[in-house]
């Protein structure tokens, strides 16, 4: 595992324990789609908030693309005209925090929440560093992915089976999984998928 995503991993156990009712975090989100994206919130509620497209209606993700910097929930004065946060409350997300960090065309948002009172200004400071971390070592990396590492996702991006995958490329199946696992590790993704995507909006090919 890559310093980078031991990192990442880190902050993310950190998280778990600073946002007792859960936390979404959405890093260098461009053109809508953030290049990592996590949420510990409970399922039944991400289901609804999927479902109902929430994230083109929700004030906190408004305020988290307008502005940087942190604010608790119950701070936020934009329009609420679907009731999403109302909503949010009846699955234990009744206060938050939202933490924005980089540049509009690159913004990562962190929401943390917990169902029994305000997050305190130094939680909030903490929960504030972790997300400017997460920001910092998300950033997309150099592009020095090696070739072959290129062309291992490249190969693997249709989702056909490992074996079909290696002998087109005249390498063994393990091969092509430790090809495939440095690629992961290069780009701190959890899955190949998550790789492919991150190669894609890097542009690696």
């Amino acid at each position: 595992m890559t310093e980078r995503r031991r990192l990442m991993v880190r902050y993310l156990d950190s998280l778990d324990d600073l946002a007792p009712a859960g936390y979404t975090v959405g890093l260098h989100i461009r053109f809508a789609s953030p290049l990592f994206f996590r949420s510990t919130y409970p399922q039944d509620w991400q289901d609804i908030y999927a479902a109902n497209s929430y994230s083109l209606r929700d004030p906190l993700v408004f305020w988290g693309i307008s502005k940087t910097g942190r604010i608790r929930w119950s701070e936020i004065t934009l329009p609420d005209p679907f009731g999403v946060m109302q909503k949010a409350a009846r699955h234990g997300l009744t206060f938050g925090a939202v933490i924005a960090s980089g540049n509009i065309t690159s913004r990562s948002i962190l929401g943390v929440a917990r169902s029994d009172r305000e997050f305190t200004d130094a939680e909030i400071d903490v929960i504030a560093g972790i997300a400017g971390g997460l920001h910092e070592v998300s950033d997309p990396p150099p592009r020095d992915l090696a070739p072959e590492l290129i062309e291992a996702l490249r190969a693997s991006r249709d989702g056909e089976d490992a074996a079909i995958v290696a002998t087109r490329l005249g390498i063994s199946k393990g091969a092509l999984r430790a090809r495939l696992s440095s690629a992961r590790d290069h780009l701190g993704a959890r899955t190949t998928a998550e790789a492919l995507r991150m190669a894609r909006e890097y542009r690696l090919f």
